[in-house]
């Protein structure tokens, strides 16, 4: 849409033009989605925020001053929806738990937190598409990023998002969260060393590709045909040494209300040896996915007796090298928004 279409949209839609309006807001619906996203952590809770935004923004049409401002419009109703919402439901305070062992919680240690498909992802036009829309990063939406980012205060988080991730300045970010500059500045220092704080060492070592590559594709292939097999030896060899495996409250096997999470790969060994031959053990069945720019494996068990498989767990793997670093396990609820079939 070029600007003097967009102009004649805004003016519509100020008059009252409802589908000129929808118009101008779908086109940001996913990037709003992403941003609410980041905000929240739940990718069900940010879908209601979104409709929440273009009420908010229909309500108020008439306050849009003009220009080329309006995905920034946008974006500040979305921000102070967010934060309202977190004010009405606070989520309960996250301790860095383990920390005293010289660890980093894993993300499966934020209860609220689920996973985000990249097929959606892919409906955000790129900065080179379209200039004013900023690209999702790699690193601004993979899961240990989001996880880390909700142990800051929702003002925090906010302040954040709005100048390492949306590139907005001090001055636009106070005069959205109407505080001074000084204070959006010292809050983002703030903010900055407390994700040093929850995010894994050597972070920024990670690769950033936004697609995956043959050896990763080989890594998760083995991962799958491993656990397939209920092979121990070859699911040890396919994990790193200090490999970390987290599993949300009701997820892959896992049924207390509390996230669970093992480090080192004789660990997860261990926890795993139940589900790969003990008395419980189940046959297994994988669909290879993406979720947050990482690969992700949709795993289906079959009870013995039973002729189909059934949506078990989606587990979100961090690949570091020729090895399976980080896997974050989460409920099938999540299969829903990746498109995934119940049954096998």
């Amino acid at each position: 849409m070029d600007d003097r279409t967009r102009s004649q949209a805004i003016a519509w839609a100020k008059a009252g033009d409802q589908e000129a309006f929808a118009g101008l807001v779908e086109s940001h619906r996913r990037e709003l989605h992403v941003h609410c996203y980041r905000m929240l952590g739940s990718f069900d809770e940010a879908e209601d925020l979104v409709q929440e935004t273009f009420l908010r923004a229909w309500q108020g049409r008439e306050g849009f001053r003009g220009g080329p401002g309006f995905r920034a419009w946008l974006y500040r109703i979305a921000t102070n929806a967010c934060l309202d919402f977190l004010s009405l439901h606070p989520r309960p305070l996250l301790t860095a738990a383990g920390r005293e062992r010289g660890s980093v919680p894993p993300p499966a240690a934020v209860p609220w937190l689920q996973p985000y498909p990249d097929g959606l992802l892919k409906e955000i036009p790129s900065d080179q598409d379209e200039p004013e829309t900023v690209f999702i990063a790699k690193e601004t939406i993979e899961l240990a990023f989001l996880a880390a980012i909700q142990y800051l205060t929702p003002r925090q988080r906010a302040v954040l998002i709005l100048r390492d991730v949306l590139g907005w300045s001090a001055r636009e970010t106070a005069e959205l969260l109407g505080v001074s500059v000084p204070s959006v500045t010292s809050g983002l220092q703030r903010a900055r060393l407390t994700m040093r704080t929850h995010l894994p060492q050597h972070r920024l070592e990670w690769t950033s590709a936004t697609d995956a590559g043959d050896v990763e594709r080989a890594v998760v292939q083995r991962y799958m045909d491993a656990l397939q097999r209920a092979d121990e030896d070859a699911v040890a060899l396919v994990l790193c040494e200090d490999a970390k495996v987290g599993h949300q409250g009701g997820s892959g096997g896992h049924t207390g209300a509390e996230p669970v999470w093992f480090e080192g790969r004789e660990a997860v060994i261990e926890a795993w040896a139940p589900i790969l031959h003990g008395p419980d053990a189940q046959d297994l069945r994988f669909i290879p996915t993406r979720a947050n720019m990482q690969p992700a494996v949709a795993t289906y068990v079959s009870n013995p007796g039973a002729s189909d498989f059934r949506a078990f767990a989606l587990a979100v793997l961090r690949v570091e090298g020729e090895l399976v670093a980080d896997v974050t396990i989460f409920g099938s609820k999540a299969f829903a928004a990746f498109e995934l079939p119940e049954a096998l």
